[in-house]
């Protein structure tokens, strides 16, 4: 299928605007990601019908705590990634590409199909995740759009490298995403990720400006981007940039793929971080990866009451009514909210 976000150049080359890598790709190439292929001077997509993992989750797994909690989403990903994280925790489907010879593997589905399995299983929404979405944005944008049409909402799990043009594109139907802001130095999304901050704090401001729903999650890896003044630069910057109601997720590391020289983050490195954040001026903090930490539960930021009771990914009280704490009246930041 022709992809979508590209322009033709000489000699057979293409240009893709899809992402903030801007590729450009000889004839019989494909670009960074690995599912975008140049074909005689017309960009193809390589998944736009072969769905790698499909799966039936809590809103909670995204993880979005702040956008119709409790509730199911239907989740989808193909294989490929337009990030080269040492750490990435999807590796499997993520880099098959581009450690299996180009391979692209996936069961066929199509948009219809699966909006209609998201109705029959119960979900309020559908989640592109397990891989970069970006990469199946022509999937993912047709989707979208039919559950838009059928009542259902839209959501990203993103790096938050999609180009501008994307974002703008896509908007109209996308109504929440979790931006992975994986740290807050560029000498760390180049050596660890293959990419650039720059390009994900601009996504992330766009978002805010679209008024796309935003959560923020951040993987703290020791030793590489725990450090107490980077943790509260990045949570300045979503204060100041996105608000003090934007969610922050700081996130457990367990070693794996190609970086397993480190261990895994002490619960008390993560405890620091929410506290980091919430001296910032963040309003939500939740630490993840970390089973039966009440951090994971929602507390009302001007009373301390506790709001929505989860462990796990499930949540087994919701006293949120009218978006508002039922103790002291504060006003709750989010979507959805109410049980």
């Amino acid at each position: 299928m022709e992809a979508k976000l590209y322009e033709k150049k000489d000699d057979k080359k293409v240009q893709c605007h899809l992402c903030r890598h801007d590729c450009v790709i000889k004839d019989g190439r494909r670009g960074i990601c690995n599912v975008r292929e140049n074909r005689e001077g017309v960009l193809h997509t390589l998944v736009y019908d072969r769905i790698i993992a499909r799966h039936v989750d809590p809103i909670e797994k995204k993880p979005l705590f702040h956008f119709f909690p409790g509730t199911l989403a239907y989740s989808l990903g193909t294989v490929g990634c337009n990030f080269r994280c040492r750490f990435c925790q999807n590796s499997d489907i993520a880099h098959m590409p581009t450690e299996h010879n180009g391979r692209i593997m996936g069961n066929r589905a199509t948009p219809d199909g699966m909006v209609s399995e998201a109705l029959q299983s119960g979900c309020k929404s559908i989640a592109y995740t397990y891989n970069e979405p970006t990469v199946f944005f022509e999937l993912a944008l047709d989707t979208a759009k039919l559950a838009h049409q059928k009542g259902l909402k839209n959501i990203f799990v993103t790096n938050g490298y999609m180009s501008e043009q994307a974002l703008e594109t896509i908007c109209p139907y996308l109504d929440a995403a979790n931006v992975d802001l994986k740290a807050f130095t560029e000498d760390f999304y180049k050596e660890q990720c293959s990419a650039r901050l720059a390009p994900v704090m601009e996504t992330l401001r766009q978002m805010k400006s679209l008024d796309i729903f935003v959560e923020v999650t951040t993987l703290l890896i020791p030793g590489l981007n725990d450090d107490p003044s980077e943790l509260s630069e990045l949570a300045g910057f979503i204060v100041n940039d996105l608000g003090s109601g934007t969610p922050w997720h700081v996130s457990r590391f367990h070693p794996c793929y190609r970086l397993t020289d480190r261990p895994p983050t002490p619960v008390e490195t993560l405890l620091n971080a929410r506290k980091i954040g919430f001296k910032a001026g963040l309003k939500y903090v939740y630490t993840g990866n970390v089973p039966g930490e009440s951090s994971e539960c929602t507390y009302c930021y001007n009373c301390g009451s506790r709001l929505v009771n989860r462990r796990g990914f499930f949540v087994s009280e919701n006293r949120i009514r009218r978006n508002r704490c039922p103790d002291c009246g504060a006003i709750i930041h989010g979507v959805g909210l109410c049980a």
